[in-house]
């Protein structure tokens, strides 16, 4: 892979992915059940900032009147009526495949309902890595460093090998990003083993074991490690922990999607941060976002699936 220049902040990501756009045709991303307030205002705003093209598949009557509704100007962009969920994301999946969109997005559609289509072996998108994982890409309240965090959206309580996979898919992610040498946190309660009461704290030790062996090449991981260890300098400090990772993680991988889901809640609830969040994993990056996300979460989302999309090809 190429050497990126690191990007710092969200806006420095959009940046990026608007650079991409001018080396290039706009990326255009399908919207799997397009009649939804939310996501066609995300598809909106990504097209008149230059990001990416929408292409709405779904009730076609239903979107329009939305549209209307709320303002929006979608008559630029090509529509697909389908009105039900299965025919919608096949579609969306099968433009994918005919080279006809970079990008995929869920609409009115459940993450399940999408993911089951990217993943089926015959009509389905390729899966070089072997597994699907969600990755959140934010800024850090403590001190504005651009961070990753995985997996609070698709793999519910993942197997050590399958954190292997998901930890792969997000080095993948920070490398495409410019991170050269990724430091990962891998999150538990302690610092400490205790297993089997807590599980991850093994799972943490054996992870840090197979980084220092070259399991993830150029990456330094620590586990297993607490949040405020993870991303605190302070706290580091104060509790003698010296390692290069704590206090600088730019990696924070959660124990099981209960935890991973509510970090990413309190990080854009409490801490409002926007959150650029995507499904990685296959040959094309999958846009899912929450009607609980902010706009400005949905765009950067999509900004980010555009950016790898992008690095991805030219890798």
């Amino acid at each position: 892979m190429a050497i990126c220049t690191p990007i710092s902040s969200l806006s420095a990501l959009v940046r990026a992915s608007l650079e991409c756009v001018k080396n290039g045709a706009m990326p255009r991303v399908a919207i799997a059940r397009s009649a939804e307030a939310f996501v066609l205002r995300a598809g909106v705003e990504a097209y008149e900032r230059g990001v990416a093209e929408p292409v709405l598949i779904g009730d076609i009557t239903e979107t329009r009147r939305i549209a209307r509704a709320y303002g929006f100007d979608i008559s630029r962009f090509e529509t697909v009526h389908l009105v039900d969920d299965e025919s919608a994301v096949n579609e969306a999946v099968r433009l994918f495949r005919a080279g006809e969109v970079q990008l995929l997005m869920k609409g009115l559609v459940s993450t399940a309902i999408l993911l089951k289509a990217v993943l089926n072996k015959t009509t389905g998108v390729p899966l070089p890595s072997g597994v699907l994982s969600h990755v959140g890409v934010f800024e850090s309240p403590l001190d504005g460093r651009l961070m990753f965090m995985t997996d609070p959206g698709v793999n519910i309580t993942p197997s050590l090998q399958r954190k292997v996979d998901i930890l792969k898919n997000v080095l993948d992610v920070a490398r495409k990003l410019g991170v050269r040498s990724p430091r990962v946190a891998v999150l538990a309660a302690t610092e400490k083993i205790n297993y089997p009461a807590m599980p991850a704290t093994l799972d943490g030790d054996i992870l840090t074991k197979m980084a220092r062996q070259g399991e993830f090449g150029d990456a330094r991981v620590l586990g297993p490690l607490s949040l405020d260890l993870a991303v605190s300098r302070e706290s580091a400090a104060t509790k003698r922990f010296d390692d290069p990772v704590a206090g600088n993680a730019d990696i924070l991988l959660t124990p099981n999607i209960e935890a991973g889901n509510i970090l990413y809640k309190s990080l854009t609830t409490l801490s409002g941060c926007t959150m650029a969040a995507v499904v990685v994993g296959s040959q094309v990056p999958v846009v899912v976002p929450s009607r609980g996300d902010s706009d400005a979460s949905k765009f950067h989302s999509i900004a980010l699936a555009s950016l790898l999309a992008h690095r991805s090809h030219v890798a």
